[in-house]
Parts: C-alpha cells; structure tokens; sequence
C-alpha cells in the first residue's frame, strides 16, 4: 500500500523542476507526494516552528547546511546511515557530506550543492572594453560595474542581494566581508561589527550598488536578481551557481549566449567571497512514514534522478555540486559553466573562512543554533540601510548590540 508524502520545499527551479518528474517515483514505489513549495525566508521558518515544536507537518523537509549538525546534534532528524549500496554515499562530494552531517552520521542528503560565483555579460564586458579575469578583485568588479552600467538603457553593471534574511542579503554581506578581513565574532564570541572590516565592507557595497545597482536593491534577493539577470538588466550577478543553469537556458533567458563565469571577488587578503551551501532532503524524526521518506530520498537525490533530468531536459539542467561522478561525467564537463562551479565548491572552506580566526564553522553563516535569530534582525538594519533609511555606522552599531545582547542571554560571553 502506497503512502502519501507530505514534502516542504524552496521555491527555486531545480525544486520547481523536481516536482515535474515526481510521477516517475510514484510509478517506480506507489507512494504519492504532496508538496509545500515555499519562499526561501518562509521554508526557513516554516520548518524551524514544525520541527522544533514537533508539529508533524512533513514527512521530508529541505533544509541546508546550517540546519542539518544542530539539528543531527539535537536528535530531529533521521540519520541517514542506512542508505542503499545502489545509491552509492561514498559518490557524494566531500564537502557537501560534511557539511550536512554530525559526528560522521549524515543527516540529509543534497539534492544539488553550490557555491557562489560571477556570472557576467560577455558582451557588455567587451562594449566597457574590459576583461574578466578568472579570478577578479572587488575592485576590478566595482570599476567594470561602473563602465557597465547604462541607466537609458535599463542596464545595472551589478546586481546583487539586498534582502533582509540571514540566508538571503545576510548570506551575500557575510560571505562578501570574509574577503574584506571581517568576521562575526572573535574567538572569546565578542561581536566585531565595531571594526574596520566590517565598515569596509558595508561602505564598499552600499558605494557600488548606489552607483552601479538597480534601483529598490534593498528587497531583491536570489529568484528577484535572477529576473533581472535573465530579462537583460544586470551586467555582472554574484550569486549561488546553481543559478548558472537558468541564465544560459534559450527558454528562459534572453542573454542566454553571450554569459561568462568567474571566481567570486576577493581582495587579495587570501579569503574569496563565495559561500558554501547545499539544498538538501532530510526526514524530521518521528514521521510515521520513515521508509517511504527514505525511498523518495533516494530517487530524488540519486544518480538515476541525475540522468532522468539530463534525458529530458539536457546536461546543462540537472541539479550540480552534489555527486563526484557528476563531474567525471564527460557529457557533463562540457557544460561551459560545470567546471567553474567545481572550483568554486572545492575553494570554500566551512572550518577556516575568515581572515583572522574566528570560533565557528561556516562560511555566509555561524553554526549556532542563535545564528539564525540574531542574523535576520542583523540582515534587517543591513536592508534598511541599503534603502537610504539609515547611516552604515548605525546599522553596524545596531549589529554590535543586538549580536552580543543574544550571545550574552545566551551563555556565550
């Protein structure tokens, strides 16, 4: 007797893209699958309030890295240690295993990984006379957003994250000022939004977006720029490389052929500006539906699901940066952006992120069950003052109070 899975889910196009082949799990097993497609800030909390409350809703849930150890940690999840051979867990890359596993268990399993990168219009590069370098400064990025940007003609040389949420703008700014020397907290969990790091950081992107950004950055987040990229109105985008696929698909974008890629911007400090990150499955402990939760699992993060998306929909669209075999995959690395991607996967290090050593783990987030709280009301002073409503040294020092207030309240300093 089949059973009906209840799935909550991000409302980005590889889950979108899922959801479309979903009947060829329910042939192969029985079971029928409802969705829950959401928002990425209401997933977030959606799943934060269902899980820790118990509340049952979903039988699977996507989660991240973030996530995935505290919630391993708090005995949440189902681990997943009981995987088929055929499935082959050895095969997923290393730092998507890791990230979303606890003491050596996994506890979710990725659908796809990503990194972050520079996509960028070829040919506005070539009409500002400019070349990207594979592995550009933020600097070179300002200067070429500048020469990109045509405001007769709708064009913004830059278009990056300014949306209040700790996975959303919070995760651009944080990950951007890794390269600028900054860093959440120092080693005692003291708050370091009073250093010069930090200001750099803000100043430098508040200063490139007013001059290069479109106009209302402040509310645009992933699926927002990638609108804006795909309609011809961005010069460069940095974000998730994930979004690599939907920017050169003829179907879906209008630069199609003429997009470039690099390496997230650094500023020759030895940290680059790319996060790490995987969407992954994960079944909340206490699902009366364990094994059925498991055989979806399964199917959709498999090899098989990998090769059923390439057999409808091309190479170029199957979910990326989860499997190792993906990438010795010859019909796969001849995807223009395939192995840019991989680059920018294996040069973020989750353990050793910041330029002076910091006390957690991550990249675009601290591995703290309070990291999500204080970073969201953190990205919302950030947001405001992408919109003119406040100075940076007011947000910054807004930040100080409100990060080492919760980390004070809870036990840390």
């Amino acid at each position: 007797m089949g059973e009906t899975l209840t799935i909550a889910t991000v409302n980005n196009g590889d889950m979108i893209r899922m959801q479309g082949l979903t009947d060829d799990f329910s042939e192969k097993t029985g079971h029928e699958v409802e969705w829950v497609t959401l928002e990425e800030n209401v997933l977030r909390q959606r799943v934060t309030t269902d899980i820790s409350t118990k509340g049952g809703a979903f039988d699977i849930m996507t989660i991240g890295m973030y996530e995935t150890p505290i919630w391993g940690a708090n005995g949440w999840l189902v681990p997943l240690d009981d995987l088929s051979e055929e499935y082959d867990v050895g095969d997923i890359l290393p730092a998507m295993a890791g990230g979303l596993s606890h003491d050596g268990t996994l506890y979710a399993a990725p659908f796809y990984g990503e990194s972050s990168m520079i996509m960028y219009r070829t040919d506005l590069m070539e009409k500002a006379g400019l070349e990207m370098p594979d592995a550009p400064t933020w600097d070179f990025i300002r200067e070429a957003a500048a020469a990109m940007t045509d405001r007769d003609a709708d064009i913004n040389g830059i278009c990056l994250r300014g949306k209040a949420g700790w996975g959303e703008g919070g995760a651009f700014i944080t990950a951007m000022s890794n390269s600028f020397g900054a860093r959440w907290f120092d080693m005692d969990w003291n708050a370091q939004f009073d250093t010069q790091p930090w200001k750099d950081t803000l100043e430098f992107f508040v200063g490139m977006m007013n001059e290069s950004g479109p106009a209302g950055y402040a509310t645009n987040g992933f699926n927002e720029n990638l609108s804006l990229f795909q309609q011809g109105k961005c010069g460069m985008w940095i974000d998730a490389t994930v979004a690599a696929s939907f920017v050169t698909n003829p179907n879906e974008s209008e630069v199609a052929d003429s997009v470039g890629f690099a390496l997230a911007p650094d500023n020759g400090l030895g940290k680059r500006s790319n996060w790490l990150w995987a969407w992954a499955l994960a079944i909340p402990a206490g699902t009366q539906k364990e094994a059925a939760a498991k055989e979806f699992i399964e199917w959709a993060t498999s090899k098989d699901y990998i090769a059923l998306v390439a057999e409808n929909e091309g190479w170029a669209n199957v979910p990326p940066g989860a499997r190792t075999s993906l990438y010795e995959n010859p019909n796969y690395m001849e995807v223009p952006f395939a192995k840019m991607t991989l680059d920018s996967i294996l040069t973020a290090d989750p353990n050793n992120s910041t330029v002076e050593p910091s006390p957690y783990v991550g990249v675009q987030f601290a591995a703290i069950p309070e990291f999500a709280g204080i970073a969201t009301e953190v990205s919302q002073e950030f947001s405001a003052v992408y919109a003119g409503q406040q100075t940076v040294d007011e947000a910054l020092a807004k930040a100080q109070d409100i990060t080492n207030e919760a980390m004070e309240a809870a036990g840390y300093r």
